[in-house]
């Protein structure tokens, strides 16, 4: 059984770790708001099928993923996420798999009261570093 969606933003990263562990493809879909944006290491925006696509892909290496929330700021149903993670282990070929950075998210509380991901930027920490040049 996977958690339950988050009623508070600090414990959306928590919930996403765990979901995405879980192997379960439609449990990671299900923090996502319909309209949320993924934007991959590329910086290229996915919406809609192709941001569940890919999550799956990282889903797929069969590696945990493990999170550290560095900052958490909320302004009544919108909170910013600053998560540094970690996909680390051996992947199903045998292979080590090292996948690091800090991801700079958006969430909103939903009418139900839980939140998900609007704007999901896993790399844009390493991304902002390179950019500094």
């Amino acid at each position: 059984m996977t958690r339950r969606l988050a009623e508070r933003p600090e414990d959306v990263p928590a919930v996403f770790a765990e979901r995405f562990n879980s192997g379960d493809p439609e449990a990671v879909a299900e923090l996502y708001e319909s309209g949320a944006v993924f934007v991959p290491e590329s910086g290229a925006a996915l919406t809609g099928p192709d941001l569940h696509a890919a999550n799956e892909r990282f889903q797929s290496l069969g590696v945990p993923i493990t999170v550290r929330p560095r900052h958490v700021h909320s302004a009544g149903d919108v909170a910013l996420l600053v998560v540094d993670w970690v996909i680390e282990g051996t992947g199903p070929d045998g292979l080590p798999v090292l996948i690091e950075s800090t991801a700079v998210d958006v969430a909103r509380r939903g009418p139900d009261g839980r939140w998900r991901y609007v704007i999901d930027s896993p790399f844009e920490g390493t991304r902002a570093g390179r950019d500094q040049g």
